[in-house]
C-alpha cells in the first residue's frame, strides 16, 4: 500500500556554521510553532515509548507531564526565556544549504520511490535535547523564537553520543543558588521574599537560625554550624506564602498585585495575605518567634551538629514547618503574629527530650519527616518504626 504523499512544505533560516571534533553543525533560530510542527512526531511518541536514541542507549527517558505543565505555564510569563539551545538532528535529504548566503532551506522529502526514504513534514527533526521545552510550547500562540543546534545527517551513534553528553552528564542547577539569584531582581516575588527572609534569619546574630543556612547550597567557608541549604529553608516557606509562586511573580512583572485568596484557601497558604499586603517583616517575625521557641524548648538538640540529631536538619525543619501550618489551622488566625511565648506554650505540651530527636525515632527521608510531624500532633513518640 502506497503511503500518503503530502505537498512540499519548506521554510528558510539563516545559520552560523560550527566546526568541532565531532564534525560540523549549524546554529540558528526557528519560531517555536515551526519547530514544534517539525518535531511533533517525537514529542507525541516519547509520551508512550522511548526515542530511537534512547533505544540505542538502552535507557528510557519519557516526557515528564508535570515538567511540561510547569514549562507551559512559564512560557506565558512576562520574562520567559530559553537561552540554551534545543538540539535537533535532520536528514540531509531534508536540507538544502546555500553557503554564500549562510542560509538553509528545510523541507519534507517526497522525491523517492522508496517509502523508507520519504520524510513527512512532522517527522523532519529528531530532538536530542529540549523535548520538554518543545512540549511546553506546543499550544503557545505568541512569538517565541528558539535557538537551535542542527546536526545534519548525524548517524544514530553520533546522535546517541550527543544525547548522552547533554542529558546524562550535565550538572543540575543548584536550587539554593537559583533562590539566591532572586536577590538581583528589582521586582517583588514570593521567591525573592523567601530569599530575603532566609538571608535575615541567617545573618542576624540573635536569630535562631544564625549562620545555619548554606546560602549557595554548599558549605560556606569559615562556617561549621550550617545544617540547612537555602533551598531546603525556602521551599516549605514558599508553599505557605503562595498558591502559585510563578503566577504571582509574573503579576508583579506586569505591574499588578496578586489577588488575595479566599479564607478557605488561607488554611493551606496562611502567609498569602501578609505577602500581598507586603508585610514581609511580619512573616519574618513569625519564623523568628517560632524557631526561637523551638531553640529554647530543645536547646541541645537545636544546637547539636551531630549527624544523628535531626531537629535542625532538613527533615526536622520540614516537619516543623508542617506543624507551623497545622497551628495556623488550629490555634492562630492567618493575620496573627504569635509571640515566642505563645509558641513556647505549644511546645511545652510536647513531652519530648532533646535526645528523642534521633534517627531511630525519626529515620532519614520523608517517613521520618512524617513521623515527627505526627508525633508533634499526637504529643507522643512514634512506636515500632
Amino acid at each position: 500500500m502506497t503511503a500518503y504523499r503530502e505537498d512540499r512544505i519548506s521554510f528558510d533560516i539563516k545559520y552560523l556554521k560550527v566546526s568541532q571534533p565531532l564534525g560540523e553543525f549549524y546554529i540558528s533560530s526557528i519560531p517555536s510553532r515551526i519547530l514544534v510542527d517539525i518535531t511533533d512526531f517525537d514529542v507525541r511518541r516519547v509520551l508512550m515509548t522511548e526515542r530511537d536514541v534512547e533505544r540505542y542507549l538502552g535507557i528510557q527517558r519519557p516526557l515528564n507531564d508535570q515538567r511540561v505543565k510547569q514549562i507551559s505555564d512559564y512560557v506565558r510569563t512576562a520574562d520567559a526565556c530559553f537561552p540554551t539551545g534545543v538540539i535537533i538532528a535532520i536528514p540531509a535529504r531534508c536540507v538544502v544549504i546555500n553557503e554564500e548566503a549562510s542560509s538553509m532551506t528545510i523541507s519534507n522529502f517526497m522525491d523517492s520511490d522508496d517509502e523508507t526514504e520519504v520524510v513527512n513534514y512532522k517527522k523532519i527533526a529528531r530532538v536530542l535535547d529540549g523535548q520538554h521545552r518543545l512540549a511546553g510550547l506546543k499550544d503557545y500562540d505568541g512569538v517565541f523564537d528558539i535557538n537551535v543546534s542542527i546536526f545534519v545527517d548525524a548517524d544514530i551513534a553520533d546522535q546517541a553520543n550527543i544525547f548522552s553528553t547533554v542529558n546524562l552528564q550535565q550538572t543540575k542547577v543548584n536550587k539554593s543558588l537559583a533562590y539566591d539569584l532572586y536577590d538581583l531582581m528589582q521586582t517583588r516575588s514570593p521567591q525573592k521574599t523567601c530569599h530575603n527572609i532566609a538571608v535575615t534569619l541567617d545573618k542576624e546574630a540573635d536569630s535562631p537560625l544564625n549562620k545555619m543556612i548554606k546560602r549557595l547550597g554548599v558549605s560556606t567557608p569559615g562556617r561549621s554550624n550550617e545544617t540547612l541549604t537555602q533551598a531546603a529553608f525556602v521551599e516549605p516557606l514558599l508553599k505557605m506564602m503562595s498558591e502559585n509562586p510563578m503566577k504571582d511573580r509574573d503579576s508583579y512583572l506586569r505591574h499588578k498585585k496578586p489577588d488575595k485568596i479566599s479564607a478557605e484557601k488561607l488554611k493551606k497558604y496562611p502567609f498569602q495575605h501578609l505577602f500581598v499586603e507586603e508585610r514581609d517583616y511580619d512573616i519574618t517575625d513569625i519564623m523568628w518567634n517560632y524557631f526561637t521557641a523551638v531553640k529554647t524548648r530543645w536547646p541541645n538538640a537545636w544546637n547539636s551538629r551531630d549527624r544523628g540529631v535531626i531537629l535542625n536538619r532538613t527533615n526536622g525543619y520540614r516537619a516543623l514547618m508542617r506543624f507551623l501550618l497545622y497551628l495556623f489551622n488550629t490555634e492562630y488566625k492567618p493575620s496573627l503574629i504569635p509571640s515566642i511565648e505563645q509558641f513556647r506554650d505549644i511546645f511545652k505540651s510536647i513531652p519530648f527530650a532533646d535526645t528523642d530527636f534521633n534517627i531511630d525515632n525519626f529515620p532519614p527521608g520523608t517517613s521520618g519527616e512524617s513521623a515527627m510531624f505526627n508525633a508533634f500532633i499526637n504529643r507522643r513518640l512514634p512506636q515500632n518504626l
